[in-house]
């Protein structure tokens, strides 16, 4: 495996998800593909459990890692070609990126959507720079519009609490103060369409997510209906995609907090387990006592954030 964005790159599901279980056996089991091997981490973002998870994957399987906050640790880098750099950006990612290519074997790149320009977002730039540039695998440790390390593991999570073959899952979109890429909505639905599930998606009307991202999924508009005999229900807010207006890309469009989720909500639901990316708003996402109640499951959730990378960190080390 060359690079990691898409479901598609990783291949049979059902392959995917038993590797999982076997490394959550035993973690430690593959520390030789790693020996002598470097992961660098790029961040453009803040992070904590893609850091973590992502650092403790690596040196589960026996690899060095070199973490570099962008933001902090380095000079201000500039993305865009064919501009005069006379202000406070030092280096082009176009040196840049062949250089950190150098001190490592796998690159892990986070950089978010800057919710201005849909059609740069949309084409990953940044990302597509690293592949492109680095000489190296690349994997997407969160990008302008996908999470595919968040999504693998949320499908492990779903596997694990299963009580019916084919559950019935639920995205919601809810309130939120800030402008929030889709990065996560977007990749969840791309693994549930692939997943054997039920898959509905719920949000206010213009909150469309892209379609290639949608897939099959259904749409209900109603959030009650959606909910109804749903086995999981994944809160996430996200801004308005510009799919029905591109002028409204990356704005707040509708802060409904009818669409909090609270325990009337769960009520509507088959006893559904709540789940959430993480960090997470109290009170506009979710109400203190769903996410604190014992069918949350956002905490093993974000355990298996080591997991998922444990599994695509592997395969590319199988493939160097």
């Amino acid at each position: 495996m060359r690079s990691f964005i898409n479901v598609q790159d990783i291949g049979p599901l059902e392959k995917a998800l038993a590797e999982a279980q076997e490394i959550k056996n035993d973690r430690y089991k593959y520390q030789h593909l790693g020996r002598n091997k470097t992961l660098l981490m790029i961040f453009f973002n803040n992070s904590l459990r893609t850091r973590l998870s992502t650092q403790k994957a690596a040196m589960n399987l026996g690899m060095n890692v070199i973490v570099l906050d962008v933001n902090a640790g380095a000079w201000k880098l500039e993305t865009e070609r064919g501009v005069i750099m006379d202000g406070d950006k030092s280096e082009h990612l176009l040196e840049a990126i062949p250089v950190m290519g150098c001190y490592c074997d796998l690159i892990g790149v986070r950089s978010f959507a800057g919710l201005t320009d849909r059609e740069y977002d949309y084409a990953e730039t940044v990302l597509q720079q690293f592949i492109k540039y680095s000489g190296k695998p690349v994997f997407a440790m969160e990008t302008a519009t996908v999470h595919p390390l968040q999504a693998f593991a949320d499908l492990i999570t779903i596997e694990e609490y299963k009580q019916v073959a084919r559950p019935k899952v639920v995205l919601t979109w809810a309130p939120h103060c800030r402008a929030l890429p889709q990065a996560v909505p977007n990749s969840f639905a791309q693994w549930m369409n692939a997943a054997d599930v039920d898959f509905v998606i719920t949000h206010p009307e213009g909150y469309e997510l892209d379609p290639k991202f949608v897939g099959n999924a259904r749409v209900e508009y109603d959030q009650r209906k959606a909910f109804e005999g749903a086995d999981f229900i994944y809160a996430k807010n996200w801004s308005n995609p510009g799919v029905t207006n591109p002028e409204d890309y990356g704005k707040i469009t509708s802060k409904d907090m009818s669409w909090t989720v609270d325990t009337e909500h769960m009520s509507w639901t088959h006893n559904a387990k709540f789940m959430h990316c993480l960090p997470v708003r109290r009170g506009l996402i979710v109400t203190d006592d769903v996410i604190e109640s014992e069918n949350s499951i956002v905490i093993p959730e974000a355990a298996n954030r080591e997991i998922s990378c444990s599994v695509v960190i592997k395969r590319m080390l199988e493939a160097l």
